[in-house]
């Protein structure tokens, strides 16, 4: 990784470590589903409960990151990840000696809370360590290419290490980047809190909001396995909306709110979350297809369906410098236009996909595609959901946009299951053979990721204003103290 022009060397060892965290939350999301199989044989899962070794992390990775946002602003960030970070190292390690599901599964879902620890906190500390402009377009572009490759990345590991290994290996993989980045923080991350007070905080605010979004979140990921008009899913989803109603009353009224809804008049902080739905939306779902595609269809190894992503995450992290730059010229807007315009292309073009096809003639071309619309997306948009909030509030706002992305991921997936099942089921009843209809129901489930990417443009042109990039309000005594604890 080359320094960015005017950071200093302590601010990009900083800038490795956290883009390096965010890469292994990321890639932890989608590692196991590769060893899924093995999981299921040697653990004794039922084929209904194994989906829960992925669901379990996703759970409480989204539920719980409103809420860590808000605690890494009162208690520290530096203290928030590093506690975040020591849960995760400790969830990996007991989840690579499960024997039992039980055992697994609560090991994920600890892995996820530590995650939504993490997560808003690095995303607060690199806001507070680069200064807003170019220096901070070119530390978030660094940090978003390498996370978003997370993503690519995990079938690649994951088909590697539980080949070679065992499917032990995907968790434990964690363990040794992560007691090397909490032996590093105190070294490179700025121990600075701000002037947050604890005192009177928002306990209902937090219960609701928790339990909303992890309900909401579960209604979600197992709709498609129970049924979306079964009882336990229409309950689960109405409870959630019900907590998420009466969380938002109890904010109104509360004296030291966890959520201060003045943080909603941003009229770029609101629409940036709202596109960032859609953003998320569109792309998760494609690594799934992509990968079931080309294992089910094409009769691909596991490792050389993940090394068929690769393109994407190079792409990504080629095109992650330009896009830096065009948001520091032309600000937000242009590029995450342009992005989510090649990104409805790119999965329109991936919906051509045969089963008789090859993957140089018609996955390559579209996943190279893709990767640059995922550039010009993700740093914009996390920037435009991040400027103008208080200091203060930098881990509310990294939060918000970190909570946003894992639901819209969450909806993506649903929608892209139900679409593909639905169409598979209609293609085999025509009596197309299994590769055809399993082909059928890829092919449109990518038309909805593309419908949702063009939706996307649509809003980011109508609702996100013009502007070029708002300074982060910082107090300026703090700011002199977070320069001085960044020492080696």
């Amino acid at each position: 990784m080359s320094r960015a022009e005017g950071a200093t060397p302590h601010k990009t060892w900083a800038l490795a470590l956290l883009a390096v965290t965010q890469f292994v939350l990321v890639l932890d999301a989608s590692i196991v589903n590769v060893a899924l199989p093995s999981i299921g044989r040697e653990l004794n899962f039922s084929q209904d409960s194994l989906s829960w070794v992925t669901n379990a992390y996703t759970l409480t990775f989204g539920g719980f990151l409103l809420l860590g946002g808000r605690v890494s602003d009162i208690l520290g960030r530096r203290r928030m990840f590093m506690a975040g970070l020591g849960l995760f190292v400790a969830a990996s390690i007991v989840g690579g000696l499960a024997q039992a599901p039980g055992m697994l599964v609560a090991a994920r879902a600890a892995q996820g809370l530590g995650a939504a620890l993490v997560a808003p906190a690095a995303l607060s500390l690199l806001m507070t360590i680069f200064a807003a402009g170019p220096e901070r377009n070119r530390a978030l572009g660094v940090w978003g290419a390498v996370a978003g490759a997370g993503g690519a990345a995990g079938s690649i590991l994951g088909g590697v290490l539980t080949e070679w290994i065992g499917w032990e290996a995907v968790l434990w993989v964690n363990v040794p980047i992560g007691i090397a980045a909490l032996a590093l923080a105190p070294r490179l991350l700025p121990a600075a809190r701000d002037r947050v007070t604890a005192s009177g905080f928002d306990v209902m605010g937090a219960i609701t909001v928790t339990a909303g979004l992890a309900l909401g979140v579960y209604a979600l990921v197992d709709g498609n396995n129970a049924g979306w008009l079964a009882a336990q899913t229409l309950a689960s989803g109405a409870i959630a909306i019900a907590l998420l109603v009466a969380f938002v009353v109890i904010e109104t009224r509360a004296k030291h709110p966890l959520v201060p809804m003045h943080v909603f008049r941003q009229k770029t902080l609101r629409s940036a979350n709202l596109i960032a739905l859609l953003v998320t939306g569109a792309v998760f779902p494609m690594f799934f297809v992509l990968t079931l595609f080309m294992q089910q269809v094409w009769g691909y190894s596991p490792i050389k369906a993940g090394f068929g992503q690769l393109p994407f995450a190079i792409t990504l992290i080629a095109f992650a410098g330009l896009t830096s730059r065009w948001v520091t010229r032309f600000g937000f807007k242009t590029p995450l236009v342009i992005g989510m315009v090649l990104t409805a292309g790119s999965l329109v073009w991936l919906s051509l996909l045969t089963a008789q096809g090859s993957y140089w003639t018609e996955l390559l071309g579209p996943s190279l595609l893709a990767g640059v619309g995922g550039a010009l997306m993700f740093i914009p948009v996390t920037l435009a959901a991040t400027a103008g909030a208080r200091r203060d509030e930098s881990g509310l706002a990294s939060g918000l946009i970190n909570t946003t992305q894992q639901v819209g991921a969450s909806i993506g997936l649903a929608i892209t299951v139900a679409v593909a099942t639905a169409a598979t089921t209609s293609s085999l009843t025509s009596g197309n053979n299994p590769g055809v209809a399993a082909t059928d129901g890829f092919q449109l489930a990518l038309l909805a990721g593309a419908g949702l990417a063009a939706l996307g443009a649509l809003l980011t042109v109508w609702l996100l204003p013009g502007l070029k990039n708002q300074p982060v309000a910082v107090d300026e005594e703090d700011e002199i103290e977070d320069r001085a604890v960044v020492t080696v």
